[in-house]
């Protein structure tokens, strides 16, 4: 157990039904293992949603002093769910339709200045839309929730040349049958390189650059 990690997760609510606790829990041991390690660089969310694992990421920033050291960058379309792709076709995933989970940025916004905490650099667009220039680099620390299968392959394409040596990528709702496409998308992208070690923990996979 992480008592830092436990403390925060009894002080604090979710704001949403998209995540647990148990999935707060080991995003917040991951981070916190990277943080421990001393890797240099930025923390990056792709897919922040209404904002709850944001809140949580940032909590556990200033709890360490690190919130000054770290640059804190989140991604998101803010229009909901992108059409999917022929990998992430499943038929227990019918909830998961293109313009579902649709939150504002003025709403995710609204989440830190209620908590009165100090908001990530917002980055408004389609993962596929993004370049090398909306990236900070290095990244220490990367949690990946595109939910499908291009928006994974786009978000690993932009992180992993950036993650820092000893690094953590966490990717969210993997091995899950509703969302076929996240895992297809992980083993796709590394044919062509070494396949890192994969550690599944709550349908969340972690493996280190």
């Amino acid at each position: 157990m992480d008592p830092l990690v436990t403390s925060l997760l009894q002080r604090y609510p979710l704001i949403s039904d998209q995540v647990s606790r148990e999935d707060i829990q080991v995003i917040l041991r991951a981070l916190h293992h990277t943080l421990r390690q001393g890797i240099p660089g930025a923390i990056v969310e792709l897919g922040c949603y209404v904002g709850t694992s944001s809140l949580f990421l940032r909590r556990l920033l200033d709890a360490l002093g690190q919130s000054s050291a770290r640059e804190f960058h989140v991604y998101d379309s803010f229009v909901g769910l992108p059409e999917k792709a022929r990998q992430d076709q499943s038929a227990v995933g019918v909830d998961f339709a293109a313009g579902e989970l649709s939150v504002s940025k003025k709403a995710f916004l609204q989440q830190f200045r209620a908590a009165h905490l100090q908001s990530p650099i917002i980055h408004k667009a389609w993962f596929r839309d993004l370049s090398d220039t909306d990236m900070p680099s290095p990244i220490a620390f990367a949690f990946l929730d595109g939910d499908f299968y291009d928006s994974i392959l786009d978000s690993l394409t932009l992180v992993w040349p950036r993650m820092n040596p000893g690094g953590m990528v966490l990717v969210d709702d993997y091995n899950r049958e509703a969302l076929p496409g996240v895992e297809r998308a992980v083993h796709d992208f590394f044919p062509g390189q070494r396949m890192p070690e994969i550690r599944v923990d709550h349908n969340l996979a972690s493996f280190i650059r």
